[in-house]
């Protein structure tokens, strides 16, 4: 269909479009028009990642020269992959009305553990193993010597990369990271590469679209040149899960003996041995003077290796004299590690500023702010001029100066806690030092500086006023949407009464234990018989309040039913239990699947259709609230922002419930339940910090439920829902056709679907 979007042409690639689509559509083109950012709450299974994709493209091609690139961040590489196929389709459409190809690049950006196709690199499980091996094989000084010597160890797809892949621009069209790796094995290119060149060759060539996990596009040391090449000012940034940034920059210093990479025997004697046998590979002075900016090219391949955080006039500067030697640069290190240790033999828990921190240091060992500032830069030019493949042996010098670099560049929104033992082993020293951000605006500045618009989307946003606060940015649109409905397709309800209920001061692991004793989880979910009711997803606060349920024996009985899974914290096994969990349910046998918030499966994973019909939030998710950093966290909201302490943590509790249960209504054709078993979820408190499309259906009738009243909502819910249901039964009211949408009582009513803010 062909949309009139405020004057704007939009290719829509179906023929039927919900009210609450145009209407987010218009508030997206606003914003746009306004080059402002904007914060849009808009329902689970409405269709926004079309819209969105639809209307940005549309306004793309009406203004070439205001908007040249689309950057879509989200948290999961499975999300990325569905919005990719969503754009596939809308690009097909494009093609298909206008009967040619246009010149449009869509690319899944992701790091080498999800790109890479070497066969020693692939089977390798984690992302820091993956880099550093990959590293050792396709760094400048590893090349050059392979040029030396072909026996040695090499990639030879980034040197088919390098030679070939350079001069030949990936041609248009959308990539996704089983794509690149497609394109890389047939050309023998290497796609991680592949995919970082495209993204600054194709400038020229293409409208473009980029797609990549947004921590990784947030955080300076994981972006690296990748950010500065998409950072142009008509380019707008889209993501779907803004809160994450909340724990961006945080970093953790233990308390381990001193490392073999760090040790004297192992590190100390290297640049001497070199000096001594070849001059010229440690003629660093006169670079180092001149400053410690290098050519793109000659770091392509060691971007993983650059400094965290300085801005670039801070690089142009001169590194300060007292480092710029390999030896005098090792015994800055060694007196700042002997600090580090010295500091962390305590026996109580100290928390302090940086500046403090600092202010000791200068006092203790004499080193000063500026040399510290370059200490992670200073690392890896000297790593780099020592020609160290494999970077594993050391990651903990490397992670101390990391260190070194930040708490030397932030002097405000940090903060320094050392623990002398662990709160699980309190029997058993082990001091950690913990540098850890407390202003989330920190890590997001530098993304509203560098594009015109910043869309904050979601269904899970509510309330909305709390973004610009602990962001700060002032959006010129906030608006949430609620869902038109032919039927009322989700049933919201408060399990709150019942025999046995715990005080509210209970420990969350005991509330959820509770809670499903209360419920009568043995006898069937919300004790419905299992015979009735089709798979669910059962979701607690955290893995101990779920491992605490399985110690109990409560889920004994259930599995005489049905099928269990559990999601674990290793990932392997969850995608093994989820694979065979949607077996179960396609068998028709069905399952219930225990599962945890803000894991993987509660936040990532959708239950389109017989996948869920129904998810138990099993207390309130808050976070661990001894937690000393989120202590220090909520102090620093509550003197900075005015933000009091409850009205965060239950902001973030509810935004989580809501993730949760939204997993279970993944369209307006879908249908399932949503039962928080726990009566604080009937507080007004609570009940008002939930999405605007949950709470109209969340009715006073449906709060504070008994087992027995929650057990008859249920059935009669799924009475309804069993009832035909066909595509005419929702034109005109949930499902709009290109002629009702443009009849003026039609338009009217979709004005009111956005609430401004």
């Amino acid at each position: 269909a062909r949309l009139n979007v405020d004057g704007l042409l939009v290719y829509f690639p179906y023929d039927y479009i919900y009210p609450e689509q145009f209407s987010y559509m218009l508030e997206l083109k606003r914003t746009l028009d306004a080059k402002g950012h904007g914060v849009l709450e808009m329902p689970s299974g409405t269709g926004k990642t079309v819209s969105l994709l639809a209307l940005i493209m549309a306004y793309q091609r009406a203004y070439p020269l205001e908007v040249t690139k689309l950057i879509y961040c989200s948290r999961t590489v499975p999300e990325i992959e569905k919005v990719i196929e969503e754009l596939r389709k809308l690009l097909n459409f494009y093609e298909k009305q206008e009967g040619e190809k246009l010149p449009f690049l869509g690319l899944a950006l992701s790091s080498r553990k999800n790109l890479c196709i070497h066969p020693e690199v692939t089977p390798l499980r984690f992302g820091k193993d993956v880099d550093g091996k990959c590293h050792s094989l396709t760094a400048s000084y590893v090349r050059a010597q392979y040029q030396r010597d072909p026996s040695l160890p090499h990639c030879r797809f980034y040197e088919e990369f390098d030679i070939h892949g350079r001069q030949v621009p990936l041609p248009a069209g959308i990539y996704n990271l089983d794509d690149l790796k497609a394109v890389g094995r047939r050309q023998g290119w290497c796609p991680y590469f592949l995919a970082r060149y495209s993204v600054c060759a194709s400038v020229c060539l293409y409208q473009l679209a980029y797609f990549c996990a947004w921590p990784g596009f947030v955080c300076p040391r994981l972006c690296g040149p990748v950010r500065k090449r998409l950072a142009v000012p008509a380019g707008p940034c889209l993501s779907r899960a803004p809160v994450l940034c909340l724990t961006r920059l945080q970093g953790h210093q233990p308390c381990p003996d001193v490392p073999s990479g760090v040790t004297r025997s192992s590190y100390t004697p290297s640049p001497c041995r070199i000096k001594e046998t070849d001059e010229q590979r440690l003629r660093e002075y006169r670079r180092l003077v001149e400053g410690l900016r290098e050519a793109s090219v000659a770091r392509e391949t060691d971007a993983h290796l650059a400094n965290p955080v300085l801005p670039d006039e801070v690089l142009q500067e001169a590194v300060p004299g007292s480092i710029r030697t390999a030896e005098h640069f090792l015994g800055f290190l060694r007196r700042l590690l002997e600090y580090v240790k010295w500091r962390l033999r305590v026996q109580h828990v100290v928390q302090e500023s940086p500046p403090a921190f600092l202010s000791g240091l200068a006092q203790r060992v004499c080193i000063q702010r500026k040399p510290l500032r370059f200490c992670a830069e200073r690392l890896r030019s000297l790593l780099h001029t020592l020609e160290i493949a494999d970077l594993a042996d050391f990651s903990p010098l490397t992670l101390l100066a990391n260190f070194a670099t930040l708490v030397s560049t932030y002097a405000k929104g940090f903060t320094i806690i050392i623990e002398p033992f662990d709160d699980r082993t309190p029997t058993i020293a082990n001091p950690i030092l913990h540098f850890s951000c407390m202003d989330a605006s920190l890590a997001i500045k530098p993304v509203f500086e560098r594009f015109q618009s910043v869309i904050i989307t979601s269904g899970t946003l509510s309330p909305l006023d709390i973004y610009p606060k602990i962001l700060d940015f002032h959006p010129v649109t906030m608006a949430t949407f609620t869902m038109t409905l032919a039927r009322v397709c989700l049933c919201p309800m408060v399990r709150g009464r019942g025999v046995g209920d715990f005080p509210p001061s209970a420990p969350s692991a005991d509330q959820a234990v509770l809670a499903m004793r209360r419920t009568r989880f043995c006898e069937g979910p919300v004790g419905v018989p299992p015979s009735v009711l089709s798979p669910c997803l059962c979701v607690c606060p955290g893995h101990r309040s779920l491992l605490q349920c399985l110690s109990h024996g409560i889920l004994e009985n259930i599995q005489r039913n049905k099928l269990l899974f559990i999601e674990t914290q290793d990932g392997a096994e969850t995608s093994v239990a989820l694979e065979k969990y949607q077996e179960a349910c396609e068998n028709g046998r069905g399952a219930i699947l225990l599962s945890v918030a803000r894991g993987k499966v509660s936040e990532g994973i959708d239950f389109v259709h017989h996948f869920g019909r129904a998810v138990i939030m099993f207390g309130v998710p808050y976070v661990y609230t001894q937690s000393r950093i989120l202590k220090a966290r909520l102090e620093y909201l509550r003197d900075q922002f005015q933000i009091r302490e409850n009205d965060f943590l239950t902001f973030d509790a509810m935004r989580h419930a809501a993730q949760c249960v939204g997993r279970a209504i993944r369209g307006k054709t879908d249908y399932g339940l949503m039962v928080f078993a726990d009566k604080r979820f009937a507080r007004a408190d609570k009940r008002g910090k939930l999405p605007r499309w949950i709470q109209e259906h969340l009715t006073d009738a449906n709060l504070n439920l008994t087992v027995d009243e929650g057990v008859q909502v249920a059935k009669y819910f799924l009475r309804q829902m069993a009832q035909p249901f066909h595509r005419e039964d929702q034109l005109g009211l949930s499902l709009l056709s290109l002629e009702q949408l443009e009849s003026e009582e039609t338009l009217r009513r979709i004005e009111q679907i956005a609430q401004q803010l």
